[in-house]
């Protein structure tokens, strides 16, 4: 059966001094059933768990850079988002060749190393006989999949409003989390997400806390069913209700690295949220 693999990979790589901050990781499959979630520490750690829940066509579905070919600036898949989702406040980070958080990269390279391959576009997602792996941001899957009603802005889930006072700003975060978790769990998607399949994903409808580190700690794990669903998305629906950033050859692009894989990033999007037809 196919699995659906979601990686909200820390970016950082840490040192023997400071340890990678956590990773958000859920396996999926093809019902929507969650049938292993958790946590890791490191590049080494996420490729051990990855190895250990791969089959025949698994899609590793990555929210962090994996192919990174310019020297300075932005990619074009990252100029993209914005262009694209800027409406609703979705941006991405930059990130070039001289960016320390590398950890996309580096765990594009254990993936390689593992059979694993890379997919850039959707007739190659399809077409793929053995497992493969791809970036994406689940900020658009929130914003790019109209049934989820964010129809205005992304939600302010992750970090806090420094508009207001503290207090005030981890209250809202919470709640935008509790709020987002009840819609992912009630609203009618195709494919089905379901959270409650499993104990630590069920377990993010208790209401969250205002405490900084256990809020990300939920967080993470959210993001990883999140991309293991934006990966199940784009299989179902294709370029129908996915958008392939970055991969347009009528737009400017970054170059291939040296293995042939451009750097894109996998997008659901509305249709206000295309490029318009010429």
């Amino acid at each position: 059966m196919t699995a659906y693999l979601g990686v909200d990979l820390a970016w950082g790589l840490g040192s023997g001094r400071k340890p990678a901050n956590e990773t958000g990781l859920v396996a999926m499959d093809a019902d929507g059933a969650i049938t292993d979630a958790g946590w890791a520490r490191g590049v080494d750690a996420v490729t051990d768990w990855i190895a250990e829940h791969l089959g025949p066509r698994t899609l590793v579905a990555v929210d962090a850079s994996l192919v990174v070919t310019n020297p300075t600036g932005i990619r074009e898949a990252e100029r993209q988002v914005g262009q694209r989702y800027g409406r609703w406040k979705v941006a991405a980070n930059p990130t070039n060749l001289a960016s320390a958080a590398s950890a996309g990269a580096r765990l594009l390279e254990r993936l390689t190393e593992l059979g694993v391959g890379y997919v850039s576009d959707t007739a190659g997602m399809h077409a793929r006989t053995g497992p493969a792996a791809f970036e994406c941001y689940p900020y658009t899957t929130l914003v790019g999949v109209e049934e989820l009603g964010y129809d205005v802005e992304r939600p302010r889930y992750k970090r806090l409003d420094l508009r207001v006072p503290a207090a005030e700003a981890r209250t809202a975060r919470a709640a935008a989390f509790d709020d987002l978790v009840h819609r992912l769990r009630t609203t009618p998607l195709d494919p089905p997400l379901l959270l409650d399949s499993h104990p630590l994903t069920a377990g993010l409808a208790d209401p969250s806390v205002l405490h900084g580190p256990t809020h990300k700690h939920r967080e993470d794990l959210l993001d990883g069913a999140l991309c293991a669903w934006t990966a199940a998305f784009w299989e179902r629906h294709g370029d129908r209700r996915v958008q392939v950033l970055g991969g347009d050859p009528a737009l400017p692009s970054d170059p291939p690295d040296d293995a042939g894989r451009r750097p894109v990033v996998v997008a659901p999007a509305r249709p206000s949220q295309r490029r318009p037809a010429e």
